[in-house]
C-alpha cells in the first residue's frame, strides 16, 4: 500500500514549506527512497508470501513455499523448500523433474508437470514417469498406494455459449440462460463443470464420476485440492460437492461430504441431511474416522464451525466443539489420532487449540464423555494456518499486523514457539514496527467493544495525529493480527496514522452471540460500534480530531456509505471500495443469494418489507452526505457489481460533493494484480493527504 511521509525534527521553520512540497511530489511518483525505515506499497509487494505445504512422516522436514511477485511483468515465481526440524537448513525442491511436488506418502513422492505425473521412490532425489494422461487437470490426487490417481478437469454440461448452441457460429459472443447462478465471483457461466475423474495408474481409461451432474468439485470459486481426500486403505476417496443447479443452488450453502468407491463404482452422501457447509474433510492415520468442518444452517454462511468426527464403519456422527463458544477456521488430526488441532479466532487474534477425540464407540457412552477445548497459544499474533505436526511440535503459519507470515515450530503443552523460516527477516530487520494495542469501550447498549489502535511508529503522545476508523469487511470475518497487501495496518501507520480497528458486531472471537448480532442488522448497532469507537478513542490528546477519516471495504464499504449519513461531521473525509450503496439494486444482481436472504431478511419485494431496505440502506441518506469521498469499484466484481461503486461516485457528484472515483476494470472483489494494488495505494494516500490536510 503507498509511500511514507517524514517526520522532522530540529528543522527550520523555514525548510517545512519546501520539504512538504518535495515530499508530496516524490510520494504523487511513487520514488520514495527504498532504503527508508517504513513500509511502502512498492516493499510490501515484494515480500516472499509463505505457505506451509507438509511435515514429513518422520517428522524431520517441513515443506514449505515462497511466492515472489514481479511487479514490473506482474508475474509470480513460487520456489518450494524442505526445512530440517532441528538445524534449519533448508534445500530447493523445485529444480527435479516435475516442478512441483503435488503428494507425499513417507519416501513416494508423486509430482505433475504439463500432462504427466511422476514417482520417486528415494524422498525426490530420482524421477519417474508413471501416467500420461492430465491433459488439461486442474488438481491430482494419488492413492496412498500409488495405484489410482484422480483429477479435475472442466466438463460441458449445458450449453449456454452461443458458439457451443450453434456450431455454425464459432465467433458470436452471445450467451444464453434459462435460471439463476449464471455469473459467479468474477466469472460469467459458460456451461462447464469441474468434474472428478479417476483413472488405474497402470491402465488408464479415466472414468467421470460425476457424468452429467451439472455440479462442481472442487467447489467454485475457492475450492482447491482440500475438497477431496482417499481414504488410507485406497478403496475411494471422500469429495466435497453441492448438487444444486440454477436458483436452488444460488441460494443454499448446503455442500454434502460424498464417497466413491473405486472397486464398485458406487457414490454415498455421508452428510445427507446436515443442511449447511461440509467442507475439508480429513481422514485419521488409520482411516477409521474421519473428521471435517460443518455449518448446521442452510444459507447462512458464516454459521458457527464446528468440527464433526465421523465412525467411517458404523457411520455415527460427533460434533466434538458444539459446546464451545467461537468457530474453527482449520484443523489437522494428531499423528496419534487422539487429538485435533484447530485454529479459530480468539478475542482479536487467531490461536492454536486441541480438542480431544472422543474414545467410546457406543453411542450412550461417548454421550456422557466430556469433551474439553484447550487453549495452546496466548499472543499478540495471527495463527493463520496448521500445516502439520512433528511429533513434539505443531508447524503453524504465524503473522501479525508488523510481519507477513512465516512458518513456526509450537510445542503442544505450553504454546512455545520458535520461528522456523526466515524469508523476510532482512525486510523487517531495517523497518520501524508500529504499536498495536487492544483497547476495550462501553457501547450504547452496555455491551463491551474490544478495539485494536494501531500508532505510527516512533509515535509521540505529544503530537497530534490524523486518525482513521478501519471499516472490516465481512461481515462476519474476523479482525484480527491479520497481514494483507492491501488493507496493511503497517503500512498506514507508516504514513503517519493512527489507525482504529473495532471488532465491532459481527466478529468471531467473542462469542457466537456476538459474531451473529449484525444479521438483519447491518446498519443498527454495528454502526453505533463505529460511532463509539472513534468518539472514545479521540477523547486522546494526541487525536486530531479535526483530521478524522473513515475507510473500508465490502460491509466495510457499506458502511463507509452509511455512517456518511449519519456521522454528524464527526469525519473529514471518507474511503469506500466495493461498499453496497443501495441495497435493492444489490439484491437484484448479486450472484450469492443465499447471503442476502440470511443478512437482509430476504428480497426487497418481500410483505412486510425487511427492515434493511429501510432504515439500514446507505441509498435513503445520501441527503445528508456533506463529506468527501473516494470510491472504489472492481469491474469485474459480481459480489458487490459495479452499479454499486457507479450510483455511489454520481450520487456525491450531483449532491456537489468532492468525490473521486478509482475503477479497476480487470479486478474482481479484490484487488490482485501488482500494478493495480500499487496505483490503489497511491490512489488511497493521495486521497487522505489531499482531504486530511
Amino acid at each position: 500500500m503507498a509511500n511514507f511521509t517524514i517526520e522532522l525534527i530540529d528543522m527550520k521553520k523555514i525548510l517545512l514549506p519546501l520539504l512538504a512540497l518535495c515530499i508530496t511530489v516524490l510520494f504523487a511518483q511513487g520514488r520514495l527512497a527504498a532504503q527508508s525505515d517504513r513500509m511502502t506499497p512498492e516493499l510490501l509487494w515484494s515480500l516472499h508470501r509463505v505457505s506451509g505445504i507438509g511435515v514429513s512422516k518422520d517428522g524431520k522436514f517441513v515443506y514449505y513455499s515462497s511466492k515472489t511477485v514481479d511487479v514490473k511483468t506482474e508475474k509470480s515465481v513460487t520456489h518450494q523448500y524442505r526445512i530440517n526440524i532441528l538445524d534449519g537448513t533448508k534445500k530447493e525442491w523445485t529444480s527435479e523433474a516435475g516442478k512441483t511436488i503435488t503428494q507425499r506418502y513417507d519416501k513416494v513422492w508423486f509430482s505433475t508437470y504439463d500432462n504427466f505425473l511422476y514417482q520417486s521412490l528415494d524422498s525426490g532425489a530420482t524421477w519417474q514417469e508413471i501416467y500420461n494422461g492430465l491433459q488439461d487437470a486442474e488438481n491430482v490426487w494419488v492413492s496412498p498406494d500409488g495405484q489410482y490417481v484422480a483429477y479435475s478437469k472442466d466438463v460441458l454440461v449445458k450449453p449456454m455459449l452461443g458458439s457451443d448452441i450453434y456450431s455454425d457460429l464459432p465467433n458470436t459472443t452471445a450467451k444464453v440462460y434459462t435460471d439463476l447462478d449464471y455469473r459467479h465471483w468474477d466469472t460469467w457461466e459458460d456451461g462447464k463443470f469441474s468434474h472428478i475423474f479417476v483413472a488405474s495408474i497402470k491402465e488408464g481409461n479415466p472414468k467421470d464420476i460425476m457424468e452429467d451432474e451439472p455440479f462442481d468439485c472442487p467447489q467454485k470459486p475457492f475450492g482447491g485440492a482440500e475438497d477431496l481426500v482417499w481414504s488410507p486403505d485406497n478403496n475411494g476417496f471422500v469429495y466435497v460437492c453441492k448438487k444444486k443447479f440454477g436458483k436452488d443452488y444460488a441460494q443454499s450453502t448446503n455442500t454434502d461430504l460424498y464417497y466413491y468407491n473405486v472397486a464398485t463404482g458406487k457414490t454415498e452422501n455421508w452428510t445427507d441431511g446436515m443442511l449447511g457447509y461440509d467442507m475439508a474433510p480429513a481422514f485419521n492415520k488409520d482411516g477409521k474416522k474421519l473428521a471435517w468442518l460443518s455449518m448446521g444452517r442452510d444459507g447462512y454462511e458464516a454459521d458457527k464451525n464446528d468440527i464433526i468426527i465421523m465412525d467411517v464403519e458404523s457411520k455415527k456422527k460427533t460434533n466434538i466443539t458444539a459446546q464451545w463458544d467461537g468457530t474453527v477456521n482449520g484443523f489437522i488430526w494428531s499423528n496419534s489420532n487422539e487429538k485435533i488441532y484447530f485454529n479459530a479466532p480468539f478475542e482479536g487474534t487467531e490461536q492454536l487449540f486441541e480438542v480431544g477425540v472422543p474414545t467410546h464407540e457406543r453411542e450412550r457412552d461417548r454421550e456422557k464423555e466430556k469433551i474439553t477445548v484447550e487453549n495452546i497459544t496466548k499472543g499478540k499474533y495471527d495463527i493463520s494456518a496448521i500445516v502439520g505436526e512433528t511429533g513434539t511440535e505443531i508447524i503453524v503459519s504465524r503473522c501479525d499486523m508488523n510481519h507477513s507470515a512465516e512458518l513456526y515450530a509450537v510445542k503442544p503443552k505450553y504454546g512455545d514457539m520458535r520461528q522456523l523460516t526466515h524469508e523476510n527477516d532482512a525486510v523487517y530487520a531495517h523497518l520501524k514496527k508500529s504499536k498495536t494495542e487492544l483497547r476495550s469501550m462501553n457501547t450504547s447498549d452496555g455491551a463491551t467493544l474490544h478495539t485494536w489502535i494501531i500508532y505510527p511508529p516512533d509515535f509521540d503522545s505529544t503530537k497530534k495525529y490524523p486518525t482513521l476508523l478501519y471499516c472490516q469487511g465481512g461481515p462476519q470475518s474476523a479482525l484480527s493480527q491479520f497481514y494483507s497487501v492491501r488493507w496493511n495496518f503497517q503500512l498506514m501507520a507508516a504514513q503517519g496514522y493512527i489507525i482504529v480497528a473495532p471488532n465491532r458486531r459481527g466478529m468471531p472471537g467473542w462469542g457466537v452471540k456476538w459474531n451473529e448480532e449484525i444479521s438483519k442488522d447491518w446498519g443498527g448497532l454495528p454502526m453505533q460500534d463505529y460511532l463509539t469507537a472513534i468518539d472514545e478513542f479521540s477523547k486522546e490528546s494526541y487525536v486530531d480530531k479535526s483530521r478524522l477519516g473513515c475507510v473500508g471495504a465490502s460491509y466495510g464499504g457499506y458502511s463507509v456509505y452509511m455512517l456518511a449519513g449519519i456521522h454528524n461531521n464527526r469525519f473529514k473525509t471518507f474511503i469506500a471500495h466495493d461498499g453496497l450503496f443501495d441495497l435493492k439494486s444489490w439484491y437484484g444482481t448479486t450472484e450469492e443469494l443465499w447471503f442476502a436472504n440470511w443478512d437482509l431478511g430476504g428480497a426487497y419485494w418481500k410483505q412486510p418489507q425487511p427492515l434493511s431496505y429501510d432504515r439500514f440502506n446507505p441509498s435513503n441518506y445520501v441527503n445528508k452526505w456533506n463529506t468527501p469521498i473516494m470510491i472504489i469499484q472492481g469491474g469485474m466484481d459480481f459480489r458487490v457489481p459495479i452499479e454499486q461503486g457507479l450510483e455511489a461516485f454520481q450520487a456525491a457528484k450531483l449532491h456537489g460533493l468532492n468525490a473521486k472515483l478509482l475503477y479497476l476494470p480487470n479486478e474482481n472483489h479484490w484487488v490482485l494484480h501488482p500494478q493495480n494494488g500499487i496505483a490503489w495505494q497511491r490512489e488511497f494516500f493521495k486521497w487522505l493527504d489531499e482531504t486530511l490536510k
